[in-house]
């Protein structure tokens, strides 16, 4: 093998990022442990940034972008993976400072590599990939919190992202009742197709009056939109309740006052899977490939590696909805 195809961005003498596929020698790749042949990729927002030359996401330029990838080892150095076996790698330093999955091959450090378990393929690994697995980590933080189906609806804000959409199928496959908030009116159907009971636009939610506190309602809560959105959930949990707080896209300031916390023990449970420790991914991906399989082919659209760059620019502009498979 003397290349390979790989999406690279890259960033003119005046500032613009480019991102398009190209033919690289093996030599681009970093000296790493694990050189693997990707046959499946995913494309998350984070992805998008560091496409669009984002010095907060990607510091060094030329870059190869995406936070995920699955599919078979060429070469294990360490010896800790055999040739053939299926892995795949999620966060960590990959796709945002190290070259990433949007490629025919990575080359990682042994310690970002998850076998893949029995019963799952690369291809439904990253049909989760990390918007899946972070939906996982709300979940399973839910449930390590008391919140059970009995205690009542679990809320879901961000519903039309990957985030969203896979932590409803999940919490409905796992007996609970959702609610979803969504700022994409066309998508109610699917989102009710999905598991949710009921769907609230986003604006409506938007919209009420400010107070201290409002009704008790949910039992819980998954969050990834954070500022006005995430104060407004917090303070419509039942006593006990607890939300999973994994995104901020609608702000990063919580404007709030302490009467949730110390009038109702409501709880806020922070989310962050990329960095998360290895064991704790494996034990996810095996619940994933069991107990917590979903089908979600349904609204996963799978693209070739040279129209990622396109949808990436659909992303940054928030007119794309559910997951992107990327078939290497």
């Amino acid at each position: 093998m003397q290349s390979f195809r790989a999406l690279v961005t890259e960033i003119s003498s005046d500032g613009k990022a480019t991102t398009e596929l190209q033919n690289l020698p093996l030599t681009f790749l970093p000296t790493a442990e694990v050189l693997i042949k990707v046959e499946y990729s995913s494309l998350n927002y984070k992805d998008a940034l560091s496409a669009s030359g984002h010095k907060g996401i990607t510091r060094n330029f030329p870059h190869i972008p995406g936070i995920d990838a699955a599919g078979v080892v060429v070469s294990d150095t360490s010896g800790a993976f055999k040739p053939g076996m299926r892995v795949l790698v999620t966060g960590y330093d990959m796709g945002m400072n190290a070259h990433g999955g949007l490629s025919e091959y990575i080359a990682v450090p042994t310690n970002w590599v998850v076998e893949i378990p029995n019963g799952l393929s690369t291809r439904v690994a990253m049909q989760w990939g990390t918007a899946g697995l972070t939906a996982a980590m709300a979940v399973d933080s839910l449930i390590a919190n008391q919140v059970t189906p009995d205690k009542g609806e679990v809320f879901v804000t961000g519903a039309s992202g990957g985030v969203g959409m896979i932590g409803i199928s999940l919490l409905s496959h796992l007996g609970y009742s959702v609610v979803a908030l969504s700022g994409k009116p066309e998508l109610a159907e699917t989102l009710k197709a999905l598991g949710a009971s009921q769907v609230i636009a986003r604006q409506e939610f938007a919209e009420e009056p400010v107070r201290a506190l409002y009704a008790m309602e949910y039992a819980g809560a998954i969050d990834t939109l954070g500022g006005d959105y995430l104060v407004q959930v917090v303070k419509r949990l039942k006593f006990g309740g607890a939300v999973a707080v994994c995104g901020m896209a609608s702000g990063v300031e919580l404007p709030m006052q302490v009467y949730p916390f110390i009038l109702r023990g409501a709880r806020m449970l922070g989310i962050y899977s990329a960095d998360s420790p290895l064991d704790y991914k494996q034990q996810l991906w095996a619940k994933i490939a069991e107990d917590w399989s979903l089908n979600l082919a349904d609204f996963c659209q799978e693209i070739t590696l040279d129209k990622a760059p396109s949808v990436l620019s659909s992303m940054l502009a928030g007119t794309s909805s559910g997951r992107y498979l990327v078939k290497i």
